[in-house]
């Protein structure tokens, strides 16, 4: 009993240190989850990070332990101590926390489903042959699963949306999946959250790019600008605005009075040349249309009705 408890003091104490060095040598973590890794993918994983990160597994009750007493020299690790729970590992690097986050990811392996785990993902069952007899007709229908018998063997005419992600995997939907040989799930260690220089965010931040967070960051901008201009109080974001519009009324009362300033006077200059235009071009369009109307012609002298008849009357000679 002395012996095996000296045991575990010993590995205790490695662990320590171990943790002790981690912590001083590193500034960057990246919290894992590793539910349902085999020592085989861990190993994988281990020797994909050689010399880029280092992959710590152990007690969480010792590691929370050992880094509190690291937090009373290092303030910044106090944010770390709530995300020491459940399964979890430890990835230190002072690299590129994307690149390890990646080579931490790639290593993951096809595995059967378990009755009463939770469902990673969506499990689908595609249309087609199952190459099962007819005499398990009776499975597919408790499942509520369209078959039909084709070529002596049982043949799903829909797919079937057999697990939502998120539900508890039951014991016949294991029996279907086993019966048709499908492994759904691909079980690897997932990175949850990131330890950056005394900060703690989600590992979905790592997939935001330069031109996402210019654009999360002027969005912002824009918004802080909209309140201080809404409530009339300046701050460095709406005082491009502010003179903005303070210049545009200037701008109206140099135009709309006497008073002249720089600005105003160009703007003058160049609605006089406007207002100038049409009016050069009137005149010369008048000429233009007088040239172009064709002359009209001389008006021809009526005939005298008097003259119709050689007697000078309508029906001859009045004196006859």
């Amino acid at each position: 009993m002395a012996e095996s408890s000296g045991k575990r003091r010993v590995r205790k104490d490695h662990l320590k240190t171990k943790v002790d060095r981690l912590l001083n040598e590193y500034k960057n973590i990246l919290i894992c989850t590793v539910d349902n890794v085999g020592s085989n993918q861990m190993q994988k994983v281990r020797i994909a990070l050689r010399g880029k990160a280092e992959l710590l597994m152990g007690k969480k009750t010792l590691l929370r332990k050992v880094v509190r007493e690291a937090a009373n020299k290092n303030k910044n690790l106090e944010g770390l101590l709530p995300h020491l729970t459940g399964n979890i590992g430890l990835v230190f690097t002072n690299g590129d926390i994307r690149e390890v986050r990646t080579a931490v990811l790639a290593n993951k392996v096809p595995a059967a489903a378990k009755s009463g785990t939770f469902a990673p993902v969506d499990v689908f069952v595609p249309p087609g042959p199952t190459g099962l007899d007819p005499g398990q007709t009776a499975f597919f229908q408790a499942l509520n699963i369209a078959t039909k018998i084709a070529r002596g063997s049982i043949e799903i005419i829909n797919t079937v949306h057999l697990i939502k992600k998120g539900d508890k995997v039951t014991s016949s939907a294991v029996a279907l999946l086993t019966k048709l040989d499908i492994k759904p799930f691909f079980y690897g260690i997932v990175a949850n959250k990131v330890y950056e220089n005394g900060t703690v965010y989600t590992s979905d931040v790592l997939d935001l790019t330069r031109d996402d967070l210019f654009a999360k960051f002027f969005a912002g901008v824009r918004k802080a600008a909209a309140l201080s201009l809404a409530i009339g109080y300046p701050t460095i974001a709406s005082l491009p605005a502010i003179l903005g519009n303070g210049f545009r009324k200037a701008l109206a009362i140099s135009l709309a009075t006497s008073y002249e300033i720089k600005e105003a006077k160009l703007i003058k200059e160049a609605g006089a040349k406007a207002a100038a235009a049409p009016a050069a071009a009137a005149p010369a369009a008048g000429k233009g249309a007088a040239a172009a109307a064709p002359k009209k012609e001389e008006e021809k002298p009526e005939e005298d009705d008097d003259d119709v008849g050689l007697g000078g009357g309508l029906f001859g000679n009045d004196d006859d």
